[in-house]
């Protein structure tokens, strides 16, 4: 008879993690447990839950009847994840970690991992699918348009999506919920966990104080008023509403955009001169975005789609906004949406689409808003 395949999943101590385990199994396959633990600095912290997710790892693995490893990426995590979150914020740009850490460390060290270990496949909960067409391998949302993930993978390439199965990715969150209890698994109504992996539900700016140097600068409106001060440009990202602490400036004459009652938000950051330009009004027009340019691009296909009409997404949790995809020189490319984009994110991704099918994306390096510049300046970076 011949052996069971093998197959490696990747356990948070998540529920969907915890289920995609159990699916596997239920399908024949030898399943093996990893709990990967990416980061240890202050792990005994009241932020930190990686020991209660290891313990909930641990009693899924039991309760399934499978084994269990437990395995440290961090040193991989701190010099290919961390350390360019770090450069990114000090440049200015807002990264995003999570699709760092899923090409890095879930499906390049977890994957070398696993495949030293005799696996033929890994498998993670993941809301996202796999299929298979003409010998080539095709990234598809998740079936539960809530909680489809595929923005956060779409660096993966050919080979990795040859060797990965997403088990929850047919299946609506509730149906998983339910199998996990059904079945009695201990996280079964465990909370999903949010925010990036190595901060926890700490305070953002508590944690990024630890390692950037705060350098204070003017706050300024469309005119060129001061109306504050900020505590440095990295602590900020564009469509930023609260903190600000210029929540009291009232004037007549404010600037368009929702009267001198209507909120501030963040609209510009001018690292060149460390100014903080802020906006009146949620639909401002530097607000709006209708074209914008990305670099370091990354295909599932190996390479880019022809130039044409795609969607895309420059936020997880957006809706598809339909754009003219155009290639440019090297890892780069241009889109240009159909509607303007509000606070498009300089070092946030932008994720192409064609249907159900995730294509890749880049890195969002410049973008262009609806109106003129500040008074007194001819142009501001994005």
């Amino acid at each position: 008879m011949a052996s069971k395949q093998r197959v490696v999943v990747g356990l948070s101590g998540g529920v969907d993690s915890a289920v995609s385990a159990h699916l596997l199994k239920q399908q024949g396959f030898e399943v093996i447990g990893i709990f990967m633990k990416n980061w240890e600095d202050d792990d005994d912290s009241e932020y930190c839950s990686s020991r209660q997710d290891w313990l909930d790892a641990a009693s899924v693995a039991d309760v399934i009847g499978i084994d269990i490893e437990h395995v440290s990426f961090a040193a991989e995590y701190k010099d290919r994840v961390f350390a360019e979150f770090l450069r990114e914020y000090q440049a200015g740009r807002t990264p995003n970690p999570d699709i760092l850490c899923n090409a890095e460390i879930k499906f390049k060290a977890f994957l070398d991992h696993a495949m030293r270990l005799g696996a033929e496949k890994i498998a993670t909960g993941h809301y996202a699918r796999v299929r298979e067409r003409d010998g080539r391998f095709e990234l598809l949302k998740g079936k539960d348009p809530l909680k489809d993930q595929s923005y956060f993978l779409h660096r993966l390439n050919q080979a990795q999506l040859s060797r990965t199965l997403f088990p929850v990715g047919e299946l609506p969150k509730t149906e998983v919920r339910r199998i996990a209890a059904e079945i009695g698994l201990p996280n079964a109504k465990k909370k999903d966990s949010t925010g990036i992996c190595f901060i926890g539900e700490r305070p953002f700016r508590e944690f990024l104080n630890r390692y950037i140097a705060r350098e204070p600068g003017p706050i300024r409106d469309e005119r060129g008023r001061v109306l504050g001060q900020h505590v440095g440009l990295s602590f900020y990202t564009l469509g930023q509403r609260q903190g600000l602490g210029i929540g009291g400036v009232r004037e007549k004459g404010a600037p368009r955009g929702g009267g001198e009652h209507a909120p501030w938000f963040v609209a510009r950051k001018d690292v060149d001169s460390n100014t903080l330009w802020v906006v009146q009004g949620h639909d401002h027009p530097w607000l709006l975005t209708p074209h914008l340019r990305a670099q370091d691009a990354s295909w599932v296909a190996g390479q880019a789609p022809q130039a044409g009409a795609l969607a895309a997404k420059t936020r997880y949790r957006q809706a598809d906004a339909p754009c003219r995809f155009e290639p440019e020189g090297g890892a780069g490319f241009a889109l240009h949406f159909a509607e303007p984009q509000w606070a498009v994110t300089p070092g946030q991704s932008a994720v192409l689409y064609d249907g159900e099918v995730c294509l890749g994306g880049g890195v969002i390096a410049t973008s262009a808003s609806s109106t003129a510049e500040p008074a007194g300046r001819q142009a501001v970076p994005a």
